[in-house]
């Protein structure tokens, strides 16, 4: 009952390029195009700083190709230059894949019933002043995310879907008040860093409000976490037990509650 996955046909390791560069125009070319905002009104000196900045982080030679003013003190810049860099491309280390297997929604169920012997509680909400309910609801609604039903789909799983900017006290409030398993919380807002804070903030109550519990699932509910810029930090430093970037599935999800929540369980091989 495990469910295969597809892969596409990949180059081995060995047919790999050992050093690479990057190209514009033409392969080995070594241009690249960025693009930033400077504080400074638009005109001729805004655009010779912008040509400044862009030798400093190694782009010689190098044009502004778009300028335009934002406001009257700033001015948004891309530039396209040519850098000197090399990039080991065979040295780079792939991080591992996932850990668990992908469970079929059939399994999943037949997991909690088994083993948990009722269904299995979760909440979720996008938490602060995050608004942004797309990626939450990609995994908890029916409707689900990339041909996949969401976790309402699962006969066996509550969902309790709080919505868009819910506090921390909020979500703590209603994940003891469901006797939640599991909390699922969405982020996409990232400016000054406010997916971290908050992701912070809210792991930090949940662990204060469950002093004696062990872990996850043993005495506290999962904390989850899932967004598209959490790249830059690992779930230690958020106090979280999970956190998911952006293309993340229903099932994947499922099966890390499998995973996570109920260890005993074996999945069921292909018949």
């Amino acid at each position: 009952m495990i469910q295969r996955e597809t892969t596409t046909d990949v180059p081995e390791a060995t047919d790999l390029p050992s050093i690479i560069r990057p190209y514009g125009d033409t392969t080995g070319d070594a241009m690249v195009q960025l693009s930033f905002t400077l504080p400074v009104p638009a005109g001729k000196r805004a655009e010779l700083a912008a040509l400044a900045l862009a030798r400093q982080m190694g782009l010689d030679p190098a044009s502004v190709v778009h300028a335009k003013a934002m406001g009257p003190h700033f001015t948004f810049f891309i530039v396209y230059g040519k850098v000197n860099h090399l990039i080991d491309y065979a040295g780079i280390e792939v991080p591992e894949g996932r850990e668990y297997p992908l469970l079929p929604a059939k399994e999943v169920d037949l997991a909690i019933r088994t083993v948990l012997k009722r269904r299995l509680v979760v909440v979720g909400a996008c938490i602060g002043t995050d608004a942004h309910t797309v990626g939450i609801d990609a995994i908890l609604n029916v409707k689900g995310f990339a041909g996949e039903k969401g976790l309402e789909y699962h006969r066996e799983i509550q969902v309790v879907n709080m919505g868009a900017q819910v506090t921390v006290e909020e979500l703590l409030e209603r994940a003891k008040a469901e006797d939640a398993d599991a909390v699922l919380v969405s982020q996409v807002v990232t400016q000054k860093n406010a997916h971290i804070h908050n992701t912070k903030q809210m792991a930090a109550a949940f662990h204060a409000a469950y002093p004696t519990a062990v872990g996850p699932g043993m005495g506290r509910p999962l904390l989850i976490a899932g967004g598209p810029r959490f790249d830059t930090v690992t779930e230690a430093e958020l106090g979280v037990d999970r956190i998911f970037g952006k293309g993340t599935t229903p099932a994947e999800v499922a099966s890390y509650l499998v995973h996570a929540l109920l260890p005993t369980w074996t999945p069921q091989e292909d018949s």
